[in-house]
């Protein structure tokens, strides 16, 4: 592995070439780079739909806006932050020595580069779009490639996380490559399907593999009082339950009957909503509240299970009233508050740890993580409002999750590109 630059001897002030330090610098700069303009975009989008900006603004849109957003949500800026974390947490795992950034930049930038050409070709030239997102797809097989080269080599018996995570990369591939595929046949309805796969079995999958192993180690080493409890059923349970919405997205796509299975696999979603309260509290949520960054990470799993119960209630409560489910409601009580909460969380305890700062949330992260709250519950209160509400309460919330993650990426990437502040390499 080539020696990495001495930091003594580095610019003082923003560099790039600081950003090729450390795996973790380069993919979480990316990431946050694409963040930013992920929700740039996405405001700009709801506030031309209201009228509030003028309409020469908005692009021809090739493809609809809200599969745009939603692929970019799930196949953008999440597997640039995933590829940082495991290769700053995955080779300790393992017991390896990591890549270095020059290494894995070639993956990382045909992500980046990718998705910001999906991000104007969708609007311009679909050919450029699914041109660039298969640019992005090939870098996530090169980042996925070398992952699973440090399973092969790794002699560590418990690989069960890893080697889940690395499952779950490949179904993303296989489902962003249907995607692509389903959209150059005009397909949308299809292409949705391979979205909500590539959501539930790929990102969902990989937050609650890391949340079980990381939450009740990173608990019992600030709060000794809490022992580290993460029996394996537990895992097997949360991820049966996301199979099952797998599955029910495939059923939906076939227009099956879904009554029955529909009723089965919300009891089931209720139970399992119930069991993750009930182990939030387990792994130590109310003794969490007294440290800031690990209460992040408590709160944001709370949601998990917050999600599974208003999924299970609106359906049940669809099947008394004839209304429509709740589905959008719990989908982003995952995406923004279980996923979103946990990657405020993690991303900035491993931009601390090794940027030589305190391991803390400070006042400005702690009050961009409750504006992120907030942003959450008017997402999650939009679905169930009345149609005249919901567009306000839409672009509310696209409006405080811009207000939360743009100075929170802004500030990221000012640290990236600085040494650490204890001078030691990395």
């Amino acid at each position: 592995m080539p020696a990495l630059p001495n930091p003594a001897a580095a610019p003082p002030r923003w560099h790039w070439r600081t950003l090729l330090w450390a795996p973790h610098r380069l993919a979480f700069a990316l990431a946050c780079l694409l963040l930013i303009g992920s929700s740039l975009w996405w405001a700009q989008v709801q506030l031309t739909r209201m009228g509030w900006l003028p309409g020469w603004l908005s692009l021809a849109q090739d493809f609809h806006p809200s599969l745009v957003h939603g692929t970019l949500m799930t196949f953008g800026f999440m597997p640039l932050f995933f590829v940082g974390f495991l290769y700053t947490a995955g080779p300790k795992w393992l017991a390896l020595p990591g890549p270095t950034a020059q290494q894995i930049a070639p993956g990382l930038l045909l992500q980046a580069l990718g998705w910001l050409g999906w991000l104007v070709g969708a609007q311009t030239a679909p050919a450029l779009a699914l041109g660039s997102a298969a640019l992005a797809g090939l870098g996530m097989g090169l980042n996925l490639w070398g992952f699973c080269a440090l399973l092969r080599r790794s002699r560590v018996p418990d690989q069960v996380h890893a080697r889940l995570i690395a499952l779950a990369w490949m179904i993303g591939l296989c489902s962003l490559a249907g995607l692509l595929l389903a959209l150059a046949l005009d397909h949308a309805a299809l292409a949705r399907a391979f979205l909500q796969t590539g959501l539930w079995g790929f990102v969902v999958v990989v937050f609650v593999t890391v949340a079980h192993r990381m939450i009740p180690f990173f608990t019992s080493s600030a709060l000794p009082m809490v022992s580290i409890w993460r029996p394996q059923w537990v895992l097997v349970f949360l991820l049966f339950a996301v199979g099952l919405q797998v599955c029910s997205v495939w059923l939906q796509w076939l227009q099956w009957d879904l009554k029955v299975w529909g009723t089965l696999s919300s009891f089931w979603l209720l139970v399992t909503g119930l069991v993750v309260l009930g182990l939030a509290f387990v792994w130590g949520l109310v003794q969490s509240l007294r440290i800031r960054l690990l209460a992040m990470l408590h709160i944001g799993f709370l949601w998990l299970g917050l999600a599974f119960l208003i999924d299970s209630i609106g359906h049940f409560w669809m099947l008394i009233s004839d209304e429509r489910p709740w589905t959008l409601g719990a989908m982003h009580a995952i995406t923004m508050g279980f996923m979103g909460s946990l990657l405020m969380a993690m991303v900035t305890r491993v931009s601390c740890g090794h940027g030589g700062r305190t391991l803390v949330a400070d006042d400005w992260v702690w009050a961009l993580f409750w504006l992120l709250q907030l942003a959450t519950v008017l997402r999650v209160v939009a679905d169930l409002a009345e149609p005249r509400f919901m567009m306000h309460l839409t672009l509310a919330a696209a409006l405080l999750w811009l207000l939360a993650v743009l100075p929170w990426a802004l500030r990221l990437l000012r640290w990236y590109g600085r040494p650490r502040l204890d001078g030691r390499p990395g």
